[in-house]
This record gives structure tokens, sequence and C-alpha cells, in this order.
């Protein structure tokens, strides 16, 4: 009774759940101390607890081939047949690592085409590393992306047959699938962003030094040179205006001073006072006070 199916589970790929396990794999699960134990009346609620349990993955080890609490778990789940959405809930949860590959596995063996990339192929970003079990017992560090490539392109993974799937290029082709998108994806737009808008920056920075500056030069000059030439003019007109009648004016004053300056000279030479003889000077200059001619 323990190991039949589920009455209300459905049939999967066309078989029972629990033929997509080999019979050998199957009879050793049967026959496991963990199995009998662990797995005996699990439902869909009390599973996940289990499922929390776990700490490495694998098929079967050792000399008998006895199976790991991983595969008795997926053995399990394909008997009590949970919904879709709680395998989504396990593929979705970041806390648990263990129970993700578990949810990812059964998704692996019981979903369709489309479900398993959709939900599978998102765990290529989980590198967190995990336990795996080898088949003489040894322990060996993998990660969760490299369990999720094993199911998406091997055909056998711990000791399981895993279903067909056809390759995703075949589904892209034919619209079933659209081009898978990476995560680095947005990190790679936002970089061809900040390029695209570093060279438009530096296009008009290189635009500005090349044009501005001659337009600068001549502007500068146009606009140093203006007022330094209007100044100057006015400085010239200015000094024109109001030096040519000063000049004039003088020109007249000394036209009008030095007649006189010459008459006053030639009126002291005609009037003798200058004489060399001193005596004549001092009658001179009082003929001159008379008005009387000098003396020669």
């Amino acid at each position: 009774m323990a190991n039949r199916t589920d009455p209300g589970a459905k049939s999967i790929h066309g078989t029972n759940p629990q033929n997509l396990v080999e019979k050998i794999v199957r009879s050793k699960i049967y026959q496991n101390t963990y199995w009998k134990e662990q797995c005996f009346g699990l439902t869909a609620e009390t599973l996940v607890d289990k499922a929390m349990e776990l700490d490495h993955l694998g098929g079967t080890f050792g000399g008998n081939r006895r199976p790991t609490p991983f595969i008795c778990l997926v053995m399990k789940m394909l008997q009590i047949q949970p919904d879709k959405e709680i395998i989504v809930e396990f593929i979705k949860n970041d806390d648990y690592k263990y129970v993700r590959v578990l949810g990812a596995f059964y998704m692996r063996l019981t979903g369709t085409v489309t479900d398993v990339y959709q939900y599978l192929e998102p765990l290529y970003n989980d590198y967190r590393k995990i336990r795996q079990k080898l088949s003489d017992g040894r322990f060996v560090l993998t990660h969760v992306d490299e369990v999720i490539d094993e199911l998406l392109t091997k055909d056998y993974s711990c000791d399981i047959a895993l279903p067909r799937v056809q390759k995703r290029w075949t589904l892209e082709t034919t619209g079933i699938l659209e081009p898978r998108r990476s995560a680095l994806e947005d990190d790679f737009e936002e970089e061809e962003e900040k390029e695209e808008d570093e060279q438009a920056l530096e296009a008009e920075a290189h635009e500005r030094t090349v044009a501005l500056p001659k337009v600068n030069l001549d502007d500068s000059a146009s606009r140093s040179r203006s007022p330094d030439r209007k100044g100057r003019d006015y400085e010239r007109k200015h000094a024109r205006s109001s030096a040519s009648p000063r000049r004039r004016d003088g020109a007249v004053e000394e036209g009008g001073e030095q007649p006189k300056r010459r008459k006053e000279k030639k009126e002291k030479k005609s009037d003798g006072t200058d004489h060399p003889d001193p005596e004549i000077a001092e009658a001179n200059r009082l003929r001159a006070s008379l008005g009387l001619k000098p003396l020669k």
C-alpha cells in the first residue's frame, strides 16, 4: 500500500509517474530504511519539512546501490503528485538551495517542455555551492547552475533517465519559446547606453572646442577692438575739437604777442637805452621819458 501511486495522480508522459524511475532503482528505494521510516505517510505539506533537512543530493551509491534521501523524496513526490504551484514555490525558494534543486528535478521529470525551460533556465543565475554524493560514496562540491545545466542538457541525472526535451533553438524557430534573455543583458544595455551617452558628450565637447573658440576669438576681437577704436576715435575727435580752438587761439595770441615783443625789442633798440655807453644810455632814458629822440 505504501508504494502505490496516489489514486488522484494523473499519468505523466502517458505512464504511471513512478515508472519514470527505473525498476531497479525503484526496488532499491522501496527497500531503503529512509523510505520506510521517513517517507511513509508524507503529504505535500509535510514533504516540505523533509526537503528542508536535505544536506546533499545524489542517486544511488555504494556496492549495493543504496539510494540517497534526495532520490527517495523525488520518488515520494512522484507518488503523491503535488500541485504545480507547490513545485513552483520550491523552485523559487531562495533560502533552501536543496529544496530548490528538488523542485527543479521534479519539474524536469514531470513538466512540459515550455515549463522546463521557463522555470529551470532562471536558475542558471544561482551559483551557490551544494554537496553531491557520487556512486562510490564520495562527496564533491558542485553548484546549482551546474546541476541545472545537467538537467537541461544530459539524458541521465542521479541514476534516473530524464524525459527527452527538444532543443531550445528548435522551439525558438517554431515560436514556442522566445529567445532566452540573460540576467546580464540588462547590465550590458545599461553599459551600452552609458557608452553612447559618453560618446555623445565627447562629440559635443569636441564640437565646442573646435567651433566655439573661433567664434569667441572673432567676437572677442571685434568686441575688444571696437571699444578701443571707438574710444580712440572719440579721444582723437575730442582732442581735435578741444585742441584746435586752443591752438588757433594760441596761434592768434602768440601771433599777437610776438609782434608786440618785436616792437618792444625794436623800441628798446630804437630808444637807445641799450647803448654800450652808460652815460648815453642814461641820457636816452631821460630823452625817452621826455619824448625826445635818443642820442646815437
